[in-house]
């Protein structure tokens, strides 16, 4: 019921699977075929059930800086970006790596207490949250769409990431998609190892040195309104701490996804539990292209 990551790659891309859905809404029974389109998505055809993306539709991500995690680390300075990774068989180059408490910095994985469990953060146990280098990895292999999504259309790639700053070739190739592009195995198709165009704008954005802000912002194509997050406690600001949930929960999600579902024609109707988890277990595919990507993680040793 909460925005637990409000880092703004995160945020960014949750706003563009709203996007989705506004889009896949063009194409319900009780909209015209012109509604449909006008939508970024063409309908299933040659016995397929899933909606794709126009051919001439693309997605490109701007950061201001490098990610954070593995595509920032060890080059957290302007003038590194200059050279080529001196070190590139290093163990620590590559690791998965998690959020600390308020975003600042990442630590490895295999540097966690355990295993994590609700319980244990239900009980007061720190909330691991795996860094933006390690998230758009994984959206390079599964996509941007997310689970619940994959019933409904083929996965959808970024074509290509600029950077505002900080923009080290070799880091960020690895941090995105190189340290497990030989490793990954068996993708069910569509699903592929995607790999982005990668760019720095001609004149680098300054980088202020101020710690990062407790608030997000999030706008999206089609909506008035601009809704402010408090990103301590991950619900939208002038709420009590139980009244009101932000538009990116996975909570919304799951409600728009379970509404859309029925009303979407030429797909086939997965049944949607009561239960978030058990639905989107339910998406096979997708739950195989997970278990690859994390396979891949674990023949590199990478946490």
């Amino acid at each position: 019921t909460v925005v637990n990551d409000c880092h703004a790659e995160i945020v960014a891309r949750r706003c563009l699977m709203e996007f989705f859905y506004q889009q896949l809404r063009l194409h319900s029974i009780d909209n015209t075929v012109d509604s449909a389109k006008q939508s970024i998505f063409l309908k299933p055809e040659n016995g397929s059930t899933k909606y794709r993306l126009r051919p001439e539709i693309q997605f490109h991500l701007y950061i201001n800086t490098a990610p954070c995690g593995d595509a920032r680390v060890f080059s957290p300075h302007e003038a590194d970006t200059i050279n080529g990774d001196k070190h590139p068989n290093r163990k620590a180059r590559g690791q998965l790596r998690t959020k600390v408490e308020s975003g600042e910095g990442t630590i490895p994985v295999k540097s966690s207490d355990g295993i994590q469990t609700w319980d244990g953060v239900l009980q007061g146990a720190r909330l691991l949250t795996m860094s933006c280098s390690d998230k758009i990895a994984r959206w390079n292999v599964l996509g941007l769409q997310g689970s619940l999504l994959s019933s409904i259309i083929e996965p959808v790639y970024l074509t290509s990431i600029v950077l505002g700053s900080l923009l080290h070739p070799d880091h960020m190739y690895r941090a995105i998609c190189g340290r497990i592009e030989n490793a990954v195995q068996g993708l069910p198709p569509p699903y592929k190892m995607n790999k982005p165009k990668l760019a720095l704008v001609t004149s680098s954005e300054a980088r202020s040195q101020l710690k990062p802000p407790n608030f997000s912002v999030n706008w999206i194509i089609g909506n008035e309104e601009v809704e402010v997050v408090n990103a301590f406690t991950g619900r939208p600001e002038g709420g009590t701490s139980t009244s009101k949930t932000s538009r990116l929960t996975k909570q919304m999600f799951f409600q728009r996804y379970a509404s859309l579902i029925k009303i979407l024609p030429q797909v086939e109707k997965h049944e949607v539990n009561d239960d978030y988890s058990d639905t989107k277990a339910a998406v096979k595919d997708y739950q195989m292209a997970k278990k690859e990507l994390f396979a891949a993680f674990q023949r590199e040793d990478f946490g």
